[in-house]
C-alpha cells in the first residue's frame, strides 16, 4: 500500500565518521579496493602541484585513489554487515578505481564535512549524494550528474505532514547539517525550528524516537527510510527544484576533473549507471523509478 501511494504521489524532476580497514570484495578487474576512514590521502602520497590537491598523474603514480563516501546511507553509501563499503555510490567508485587501474581507498564522510575533505586534500573526489547547486560549485569542481534528485519530506504515519505552511510553532524539522534540505528550509521558511544532526544514523535514531515532526532531506532518502521502515509516509515527495547528483573535486583539478567527464560519458555507451541501479537500488525503489533517477552518461534530458 505504502509503495502505491508514494508512486502516485512522487513526482521527480530529475556521516557518522568511523574507521573501517577491510579489502573490499566487491570491486571488479585487477584493481583492489581498500576502505579506510582514516588515512585519507597521507597513503597515497603527498601533493606536488602546490594546490592542494593530486593531479590525475600523481594519482595514478601513487597507486591509490581517495573517494570520499557516506558509511551509513544506505543504499547510497554504507559499511554492510562484513565490513564492506557497498551502495550506488559506491559501485561507481569500485569502477573508476578499476578503470583507472590504482585502489580505491574509502574515506568516510559526513554531509557538512564534504568541501572541507577536498579543499584539505583528504579526498581527490567526493562521491556521498552531492547535489550539484550554485553555491556549492563556488567551491568545488563538479564532473557530470549521474542522477537525478529533489527534496522530501517524511513524517510519522500518524501525523502526516502533506504542506509545510502545516507546520506548527513549536514544531521541529530534522534536517542534516550542510545538505540542501537544511540551506532550503533556512532560506524559503526560516520560521521553521530546525532540529540538526551531522550524521545520518543519529538523525534515523532520532527521528525513531520520536525528535521532531518530519525528516527533510533527499527525496530518493526519505523514500527508501519509509519504504524500509514501518509508520512513515513521505507526504511531500517533492519540494523545491529538480536536482542532480555529481562527483565533486578540488576546485582548479582540471586534470581529473576531466578524466571524470570522459569517465562518465564512456560509461553512459554502455548504460553503466542503469546496471549501478539495478544492482544497489532496485530492491529499495523497484524498477518504475529506475528512468527516473537515473543519469546517464551526464545528459539529464
Amino acid at each position: 500500500m505504502k509503495r502505491r501511494f508514494l508512486k502516485k504521489l512522487l513526482t521527480l524532476g530529475t556521516a557518522l565518521t568511523f574507521t573501517v580497514s577491510v579489502m573490499a570484495g566487491c570491486g571488479s578487474g585487477d584493481a583492489s579496493v581498500e576502505a579506510s576512514a582514516d588515512t585519507g590521502s597521507e597513503s597515497a602520497g603527498e601533493t606536488s602541484n602546490g594546490g592542494g590537491f593530486r593531479t590525475l598523474d600523481e594519482i595514478k603514480e601513487s597507486g591509490t585513489i581517495n573517494i570520499g563516501v557516506f558509511s551509513d546511507k544506505s543504499p547510497f553509501g554504507y559499511v554492510d554487515e562484513n565490513g564492506e563499503y557497498q551502495g550506488y555510490d559506491v559501485y561507481f567508485a569500485n569502477r573508476i578505481g578499476e578503470d583507472l587501474g590504482v585502489a580505491v581507498n574509502y574515506v568516510s564522510t559526513e554531509a557538512a564535512s564534504r568541501i572541507e575533505y577536498l579543499q584539505t586534500g583528504k579526498v581527490d573526489i567526493i562521491l556521498a549524494n552531492f547535489t550539484v547547486t550554485d553555491e556549492r560549485k563556488e567551491e568545488v569542481d563538479f564532473a557530470l550528474p549521474y542522477m537525478n534528485v529533489a527534496l522530501g519530506v517524511v513524517s510519522h504515519d500518524d501525523n502526516v505532514l502533506t504542506s509545510l505552511d502545516d507546520v506548527g510553532t513549536d514544531d521541529q524539522i530534522i534536517v542534516i547539517s550542510g545538505t540542501t534540505a537544511e540551506t532550503y528550509l533556512t532560506k524559503n521558511y526560516p520560521d521553521i525550528k530546525l532540529q540538526k544532526f551531522d550524521a545520518y544514523a543519529e538523525a534515523k535514531t532520532a527521528f525513531e524516537n520520536g525528535t521532531g515532526i518530519a525528516w527533510a532531506n533527499d527525496n530518493t532518502e526519505v523514500i527508501a527510510f519509509s519504504l524500509e521502515n514501518e509508520g512513515y509516509t513521505v507526504g511531500i515527495p517533492s519540494l523545491g527544484s529538480a536536482d542532480t547528483i555529481a562527483p565533486a573535486v578540488t576546485k582548479g583539478n582540471t586534470t581529473l576533473l576531466d578524466w571524470l567527464n570522459s569517465e562518465i560519458e564512456s560509461l553512459g555507451e554502455e548504460q553503466f549507471f542503469h546496471t549501478d541501479y539495478e544492482a544497489t537500488l532496485l530492491d529499495t525503489y523497484g524498477a518504475d523509478y529506475e528512468d527516473t533517477l537515473v543519469v546517464e552518461g551526464g545528459k539529464t534530458e
